[in-house]
């Protein structure tokens, strides 16, 4: 927009250098330029204020396909003005001499130009593609086509407007009719996640399977070595008991050989006393043999009284002196026989 010093009689105008300024007196053009500043009159002047830079101009259009569905394109037109002054002669950019805006609105002239434009072209490729090509290759399409259409326009030439690029940013139909389309390619989305998400159950199933499986070779691998350790524990054990039961009995035989050996050596040592006192009785005897009666009789007598514990006194009477002869007698007899049956052993 451009600045306007207010002065008596005299005015300044000055424009930024992306705006192109023109100088109108009396119907003559005086002076055209960008980034103008001057001094004018205003009772004899005009101003025209052109843009210079590029203009980007958005577009929205509903259009049928071919197959009568409704589509909304949606996209923006840059622009830029080739020849200032030729566009001031077909639109109006005269500026307010006060307050330096325009009179009229030629921008907004120029946007409803350009989307005219750009929903003719495109409403021409929509009629005659069918829906699915549409929201498909359509934003290509319809972006070459108004290229190509737009940069063609002589009417557009004529007016000294340039189109500098077209952008589509989006071909699309109709919330219905979009999630209509969308629900095939849903579904199939749904079941493919469906699919996976029963893959990992199965596969967390199938690790759970072997995981129960290793458990249960562990728990076997277990037994069988705890089977292991119990046979192997009553292997020791028997052995123990039979190396116990071994020295058990070598400690038996050992001791019945010791008693043996004692009682051999005591057999030895008994019959060695028994035979030197059978042969000491025999010696007796054989003295005995050739002693006479009445030594005999005396023995026998002195044996007699070595049994007798005690004598308080003696009464000699005719009986009793033959019972003691008839004991004597005996008592040698018994003598004799003792010391014989004692020769005969």
């Amino acid at each position: 927009m451009a600045q306007i010093k207010v002065l008596p009689f005299i005015r300044h105008a000055r424009c930024d250098s992306s705006h192109h300024l023109i100088h109108f007196r009396r119907g003559r053009r005086v002076r055209s330029g960008r980034g103008l500043a001057f001094w004018f009159s205003p009772l004899s002047s005009n101003l025209a204020e052109v843009p210079a830079d590029d203009r980007e101009v958005a577009f929205l259009f509903r259009a049928r396909s071919s197959d009568f569905q409704e589509v909304v394109v949606q996209g923006a037109v840059v622009y830029r003005v080739a020849d200032p002054e030729l566009l001031a002669t077909r639109f109006d950019f005269t500026i307010d001499l006060f307050h330096g805006r325009h009179v009229e609105s030629p921008l907004e002239r120029l946007a409803e130009l350009f989307t005219h434009l750009a929903g003719e072209i495109g409403t021409e490729y929509t009629s005659t593609t069918p829906l699915r090509t549409a929201l498909v290759d359509g934003q290509r399409e319809i972006r070459e086509r108004l290229q190509s259409g737009l940069g063609e326009r002589e009417a557009l030439a004529s007016m000294g407007l340039e189109v500098v690029a077209v952008h589509v940013s989006e071909v699309v139909p109709n919330a219905e009719l979009e999630k209509a389309l969308q629900m095939p390619t849903r579904e199939a989305i749904q079941q493919r996640a469906d699919e996976a998400t029963f893959e990992r159950r199965a596969l967390a199933v199938e690790k759970e399977r072997a995981i129960c499986e290793n458990e249960l070779k562990n728990r076997i691998e277990l037994a069988r070595r705890e089977e292991e350790l119990i046979a192997q524990e009553g292997r020791n054990t028997r052995n123990r008991a039979e190396e116990d039961a071994e020295a058990e009995a070598i400690s038996v035989r050992a001791k019945a050989e010791h008693d043996r050996l004692r009682a051999e050596a005591k057999a030895e040592g008994i019959a060695a006393v028994e035979g030197a006192r059978v042969a000491a009785e025999r010696e007796r005897m054989d003295i005995y043999r050739d002693l006479p009666a009445q030594a005999l009789m005396g023995l026998a007598a002195r044996e007699f009284a070595g049994k007798l514990e005690r004598i308080d006194r003696i009464q000699i009477t005719p009986d009793g002196i033959s019972s003691l002869l008839s004991d004597l007698a005996e008592a040698g007899t018994r003598l004799v026989e003792s010391r014989a049956s004692a020769n005969g052993n």
